[in-house]
């Protein structure tokens, strides 16, 4: 199936909510950083995109409806071409509390530039080069965060776009999706602390295979 929304929102903007959502909505399965655990080949084709190598996206997306998340994010003008009838949703907080989050979860953590782990190479070249591998320089990550946020308002045609802040809820995400609001809460996940856990459970996963 092809993918009918594509996030371009970074990480730590409510993009596990977001999957969520969207799955919920009949627009799943939802690709996210957590589909790349579970598939040893995943952090390959991600490393290839990096790269610049060709991409098979139809390859990396068999099975899913749509993709939030990195690491797809970072490839979302190349993802708007490949699949040019899904809409783009763009997930934004406060720079501030981004930067903060990112400090307690995704960034918390030094990956070396000669690790072996694929999935660690993948996020070096995937989401640290973005931010020229300075994870904890306030001015910098801010300065990119804000810098994609624009670039995407200015790649993606208005009417192909939803600039959005899970907060505000399920209302402007279905409008956006020509989608009936559920009679039930948004979802809510991916906290620090589950984001912790995870991640900490992935990395003693690829401890015990190496």
């Amino acid at each position: 199936m092809p993918l009918s929304v594509i996030g371009a929102g970074f990480g730590r903007t409510g993009t596990m909510s977001l999957k969520l959502a969207l799955d919920r909505l009949g627009f799943g399965p939802c690709y996210h950083m957590v589909e790349v655990f579970k598939n040893p080949k995943a952090s390959g084709y991600w490393e290839a995109a990096a790269d610049g190598r060709p991409v098979d996206w139809e390859e990396v997306f068999a099975g899913y409806g749509s993709t939030v998340d990195w690491p797809s994010a970072t490839f979302y003008k190349q993802l708007a071409n490949a699949y040019p009838e899904a809409k783009v949703i763009l997930t934004v907080r406060d720079p501030e509390a981004w930067f903060a989050s990112t400090q307690a979860t995704i960034f918390s953590r030094h990956i070396r530039d000669d690790t072996e782990d694929d999935w660690q190479r993948m996020v070096l070249k995937v989401i640290s080069d973005l931010f020229d591998r300075r994870m904890t320089d306030k001015a910098k990550l801010i300065e990119v965060y804000q810098r994609h946020n624009e670039e995407v308002r200015r790649t993606i045609p208005q009417e192909r776009l939803l600039v959005y802040e899970v907060a505000d809820g399920w209302e402007p995400l279905c409008r956006f999706l020509d989608a009936e609001v559920p009679n039930e809460s948004m979802p809510r996940a991916n906290s620090t602390d589950e984001f912790r856990q995870n991640l900490a459970a992935k990395l003693a996963e690829n401890a015990d295979r190496s």
